[in-house]
């Protein structure tokens, strides 16, 4: 990311299972990140959460006391910050709760993200600036979850979130106090590879022969079994660990690891072996980067309005053909709205962060017709609601549905029910957005992508939109002509046709 300026302080706070963890960074010129603080608090906000489905209110104060000192130290460097929660607090029945103390008592919005969003990040920060041909497989054992992805460059292929942590094992086998009894360590590998067996897909082609594993766990693990051999461990030696680990006594493992790490050390190997296995991987390599450095990337690319990625609309495409909707139809609208998008922006003046909400909710605004034609826009709001599109976070998915939801039958009226909840800046992109992408939609309702290109000019009074065109387009016309009123109403301006060929 060229510049001549000094570029913004970035602050990635990760809230997991075993730990919190702040990192603030500065982009170079040349788009390094340059690591300013860092800090990690082994505060177990997973602590108990396992058991009993809930963030108990004693690792609630102890996780607000963290963040509010983070938070104090992004203010002073007036950095950009994402702070997000994983499997922990996306598991308690109690984390709006503990997400809105967060809000009030430490000025953070903690996102909770999704496994595959965690995989995603995970992604790019152990592969920021790969070659775009590389192949690798990653793996990363959490407190409650383990992330396993492959990837082209820094781009994940495929992304997969298992309910296996090393906290969440350790307490389902209670294998912190004592060592480990062969019927245990039994128990607990059979239940592994039955997790496994069941998340990943039976046959993966062309994995890479070593994986690499991001977290710290996994790098306790690799250089346990590796001993004086370096970063690396063959599965051979991972198993050897494992039996060393389960026969050790917890005073001896104390000794060995940090003491948070020595309760959680045999089932994060049990899980490391497992997974490799499962994968037919030769060794597995530890790398010093993980998803504090993906969330410090995925904000340096957030700020490069040069740069161009797909990977949002690869992954709504995906979700729309599980719905089997109507690929042709989908592709045209988001071209068309994008279209309005980019050359409408001296009008509707919305950030340029906004454009993959359009894109997003034009790809899958009609996904609702799997359940019902007549309400399906209400259809889609719910299906987008509760999709896992990762590279958005919880709001934004809101607004992407909100978009998609409004693109026919009512308008976004701001005294809508469907508007309800909306901030007013948000009710005012979500307002934008779906009126430019109603006007899309109407300009291919015969979903015979019969508009070859569009070219829009604005003026005062008149939006002027110049249509080439295949053939008649009479039903597009009438169709488009009832968006009229709501255009003018949200902009402005009147709308005008004109079609050539």
């Amino acid at each position: 990311m060229p510049s001549s300026t000094l570029q913004p302080v970035l602050a990635a706070i990760d809230v997991g299972t075993n730990a919190v963890r702040l990192e603030l960074a500065r982009p170079d010129p040349d788009g390094a990140l340059e690591t300013l603080h860092q800090e990690r608090d082994p505060i177990r906000p997973g602590e108990g959460v396992f058991a009993t489905g809930s963030m108990p209110r004693e690792t609630a104060d102890r996780l607000l006391s963290t963040l509010r000192r983070y938070s104090a130290l992004c203010r002073r460097h007036k950095a950009l910050v994402r702070a997000v929660a994983t499997s922990a607090l996306r598991e308690a029945r109690n984390r709006a709760e503990v997400v809105r103390r967060v809000r009030e008592e430490a000025g953070l919005e903690l996102e909770v993200v999704s496994g595959k969003e965690e995989a995603r990040l995970i992604c790019l920060g152990v592969l920021h600036r790969k070659p775009p041909g590389a192949r690798s497989l990653l793996v990363d054992i959490g407190g409650g979850s383990t992330e396993v992805a492959t990837a082209s460059g820094e781009k994940p292929d495929n992304l997969w979130s298992l309910a296996l942590g090393a906290v969440r094992l350790t307490e389902v086998f209670d294998a912190s106090k004592k060592a480990v009894t062969p019927k245990q360590l039994r128990l607990m590998r059979g239940f592994v590879a039955e997790v496994v067996r069941k998340t990943l897909p039976e046959k993966l082609a062309k994995l890479p022969r070593v994986a690499l594993g991001s977290s710290g766990t996994i790098s306790a693990v690799v250089s346990f079994a590796a001993g004086d051999s370096g970063g690396s461990a063959s599965v051979r030696q991972l198993s050897q660990a494992v039996e060393a680990l389960a026969g050790m006594p917890p005073e001896r493992r104390r000794k060995r690891f940090d003491p948070r790490r020595a309760d959680i050390i045999v089932s994060g190997a049990i899980i490391l072996e497992g997974v490799a296995k499962y994968l037919g991987v030769e060794a597995v390599t530890a790398v010093n980067r993980g998803l504090r450095d993906g969330l410090l990337v995925d904000l340096l690319y957030r700020q490069d309005s040069s740069r161009e990625d797909h990977s949002l609309a690869d992954a709504a495409i995906d979700i729309g053909r599980r719905f089997f909707f109507d690929e042709k139809h989908s592709r045209q609208v988001a071209r068309l709205a994008l279209t309005l998008f980019d050359q409408l922006a001296a009008l509707h003046n919305l950030p340029l962060s906004t454009r993959p909400y359009l894109e997003v909710a034009a790809l899958l605004h009609d996904i609702g017709t799997a359940v019902n034609y007549e309400r399906h826009h209400k259809h889609t709001y719910y299906l987008i609601h509760h999709a896992d599109l990762p590279g958005l976070a919880d709001r934004e998915r809101e607004l992407v549905a909100r978009v998609a939801r409004y693109h026919r039958r009512s308008a976004p009226d701001v005294k809508h029910s469907g508007m309800v909840g909306l901030l007013p800046s948000e009710a005012r992109t979500v307002r934008k957005l779906a009126t430019l992408l109603r006007v899309a939609n109407a300009l291919d309702c015969s979903h015979q992508q019969l508009i070859k290109s569009l070219k829009a000019t604005h003026g005062r009074e008149e939006v002027s939109l110049h249509l080439q065109v295949k053939q008649p387009v009479d039903l597009e016309l009438w169709t488009v002509d009832r968006e009229v009123a709501p255009f003018r109403g949200v902009f402005g301006r009147r709308l005008s046709f004109h079609v050539g060929r």
